[in-house]
């Protein structure tokens, strides 16, 4: 692990809603990271964060200390908030084309932005990493700081909240080839920024529609083991994905009901062994957020359940079973991840440390 001289000064863009509320718990007391300047839309600006907030408050666990006097920003004052940190959490509440245009606006201000959002998963330069799996993609920032005309700043992108349950499974095994996958997603009601309390009709409800998700599901798992190629990644083509994704009653956790075609024959006891194995730069370089077993294997019949098994490794790891031999692919199995810690900020955070152990992240 990296010793820094000082903790880097962290902003949070969209502070006020879940997922950045969700940044800042998991910031608290963070040993490399600290939030000092939290920005929000001009009508939160120049509140107290606490007041800013305040009723909204969506975390179990109770607002730190440490930001409810912070006063919230307009996350459009780009040069007040890029000289007051040394990076940025986007977790931003906009449309797509003024998320691509604010992101790149604090980038090319010479802050790096490590994003939430969905609007840059798609720009050939940008890196979309989940850090277990694709650091290497990273090598892509010196591309994109070359078109931006920076040389610090510069944007990095996690991938989908609903990819996390079972894309880790398919990089641990990919040495058996998996060709064609069919995936089956139930999710959280939190990953639509929601609780109980503002969407009582999701009690006792599925909604078998998520905008866009599918699309996401089946397209970003190829991103994530594509290759660097003439300044850009290249999506994979060495697997399809079909996908459906179902909303269901549940506040945080995204299931995955998976069927695996491989192209190598393999056994059970095989796969098992490399879920256990598996782990990437977060764990050999020890990282403060990094789950020390990325991937646990659960041989009870009846796992993982949500309310058991979602919150295993603090919500940055991955719980899987009921592996078994399936009738049409070869394989069968039920992933489960957290989607607003390992699928969204969490996985934001992790990201962030990588880029800081790379040397890509520093204090200004």
């Amino acid at each position: 692990m990296r010793k820094l001289d000082k903790k880097l000064r962290v902003g949070i863009l969209g502070g006020t809603g879940m997922v950045g509320q969700r940044f800042i718990s998991l910031l608290d007391n963070h040993p490399w990271f600290q939030v000092t300047t939290i920005a929000a839309s001009s009508r939160s600006a120049g509140k107290r964060y606490e007041e800013a907030a305040g009723d909204r408050w969506k975390m179990a666990a109770e607002m730190p200390k440490s930001v409810k006097d912070l006063v919230v920003l307009d996350v459009n004052d780009i040069e007040t908030v890029s000289n007051s940190v040394d990076f940025v959490f986007s977790a931003v509440d906009m449309s797509k084309d003024e998320i691509k245009a604010i992101e790149e606006a604090y980038a090319r201000s010479e802050t790096p932005v490590v994003s939430n959002n969905s609007a840059h998963r798609w720009t050939e330069d940008v890196p979309m990493v989940i850090p277990e799996i694709n650091p290497e993609h990273y090598d892509v920032i010196e591309y994109q700081k070359r078109r931006l005309g920076t040389e610090r700043g510069f944007i990095a992108v996690k991938p989908n909240c609903s990819i996390q349950g079972y894309v880790p499974v398919l990089a641990a095994w990919r040495e058996f080839e998996p060709e064609m996958v069919n995936v089956c997603t139930y999710q959280a009601i939190s990953g639509a920024g929601k609780t109980f309390s503002d969407w009582p009709e999701m009690v006792e409800n599925i909604i078998p529609y998520i905008g866009s998700e599918e699309e996401k599901s089946e397209m970003e798992p190829l991103r994530i083991f594509g290759h660097l190629e003439n300044e850009q990644i290249v999506k994979s083509s060495e697997m399809v994905i079909s996908a459906q994704c179902i909303r269901v009653p549940v506040l945080d956790g995204h299931t995955a009901a998976v069927s695996v075609k491989f192209r190598k024959e393999v056994t059970k006891e095989q796969l098992i062994e490399k879920l256990t194995e598996f782990q990437g730069l977060p764990q050999k370089a020890d990282l403060p957020s990094a789950p020390k077993q990325f991937i646990k294997y659960m041989t009870e019949e009846d796992r993982p359940q949500v309310k058991l098994d979602v919150d295993y490794e603090r919500g940055f790891g991955i719980t899987v079973g009921r592996l078994r031999k399936d009738t049409i692919f070869d394989y069968k199995f039920i992933g489960l991840a957290h989607n607003t810690v390992r699928g969204a900020a969490g996985g934001a955070v992790l990201s962030a440390e990588a880029l800081v152990e790379l040397g890509y992240i520093k204090s200004k």
